[in-house]
């Protein structure tokens, strides 16, 4: 049995959750996951190889172990023990944004000023921030999460989005569309949208949208004036509050339609990052786990059928998305699983 561990110390605890979902039956690969207090909190999985970890004591515990691949969440801090573990291990690292890993230090170094400052200079620091290219460099393989910007970006691709719920949702005569995601105009481009929205017609179909996300500040004033002058066919329900994760899957398991009205162009650490090319939405992640169609901007580069680019007439669209059938059953637990098992024994064997 391959002996491996995954480490999660920052961010990306869904990540965690799902690898370990999919790893936890395995009778080819026997995982030990390393977790910061704030993950291990989250996920609440009590179990005798989820460790609750501090980062200064694990590097002693790795040696210990003699893990056949460590891979690691993410690398966004800890910079410094990062390095070390890349230098001693046959490690994989998990990328999220594509272009901070080929970042130089001048570029980072530049970064502390532009946002911020207190925290970027705790890194830069404490925790080793301008060590962040040679961590990425010496890693001995870099894992992509997205296959088609994988294959273009010459990353290993990790399956780990797995179908969770039942793909049907209810036919009704009106038309549910949930936009996940916290509602931000950074990461999502909602002013468009809601223009879109108030030039929709009435044909006899009724709309729900779902802006499932904390709504606040700039977003929520425009919210609660765009409710007072939108066309009475159309219903808009938002949140003030941090949605609980029980409610958060009832409404996409009744969604008919996602819509994603990602940013072409967002940052990390002041680095410009480009969805669909350098960095993938988290929602494609969504769109999988519920079985559902998502729309997202025609800039958005994918080749997954369920993946639809926006149309100039949105309203049209949005009802023929509705009718369309999507076969996710290659998304299984025990398909993406046999999938992970492949490729872990890859990356050990090849290190041998």
């Amino acid at each position: 049995m391959k002996k491996i561990a995954y480490i999660e110390l920052d961010t990306h605890a869904e990540l965690a959750t799902n690898f370990y979902e999919l790893t936890k039956d395995s009778d080819e690969i026997s995982v030990d996951f390393y977790f910061s207090e704030k993950i291990f909190k989250f996920l609440n999985i009590n179990e005798k190889n989820v460790f609750l970890t501090d980062y200064s004591q694990l590097l002693e515990v790795l040696e210990k172990e003699k893990y056949g691949l460590i891979i690691i969440g993410t690398v966004h801090r800890h910079f410094i023990f990062y390095k070390a573990i890349v230098q001693k291990f046959n490690t994989a690292i998990i990328v999220h944004n594509l272009n901070f890993t080929k970042a130089s230090k001048w570029e980072l170094c530049k970064s502390i000023f532009k946002k911020d400052f207190k925290y970027r200079l705790k890194l830069f620091l404490k925790e080793g921030l301008l060590e962040a290219p040679e961590v990425y460099r010496k890693a001995k393989y870099l894992l992509g999460i997205d296959e088609l910007m994988s294959n273009n970006s010459n990353l290993r691709f990790l399956p780990i989005f797995f179908n969770q719920f039942d793909t049907q949702s209810p036919q009704q005569e009106t038309i549910r569309i949930v936009i996940p995601g916290a509602v931000s105009q950074s990461r999502r481009d909602y002013d468009s949208f809601f223009e879109k929205l108030k030039q929709f017609k009435n044909t006899g179909i009724n709309y729900k949208i779902i802006l499932l996300g904390k709504a606040s500040e700039k977003e929520l004033k425009k919210l609660k004036l765009l409710s007072d002058n939108i066309p009475k066919f159309i219903a808009i329900q938002y949140f003030e509050e941090k949605i609980k994760q029980d409610v958060f899957d009832d409404w996409m398991r009744k969604a008919n339609v996602l819509y994603c009205p990602v940013q072409n162009e967002t940052e990390f650490f002041s680095i410009k990052e480009i969805y669909g090319k350098t960095k993938i939405s988290g929602n494609i992640g969504d769109a999988i786990k519920y079985g559902k169609p998502a729309i997202f901007p025609s800039t958005y580069d994918s080749d997954l059928e369920f993946i639809i680019k926006e149309k100039q007439d949105l309203q049209t669209q949005l009802s023929e998305v509705r009718n369309l059938k999507f076969d996710f059953r290659s998304y299984s637990l025990e398909n993406v699983s046999k999938k992970i098992t492949i490729l872990v024994d890859t990356l050990i064997n090849k290190n041998i």
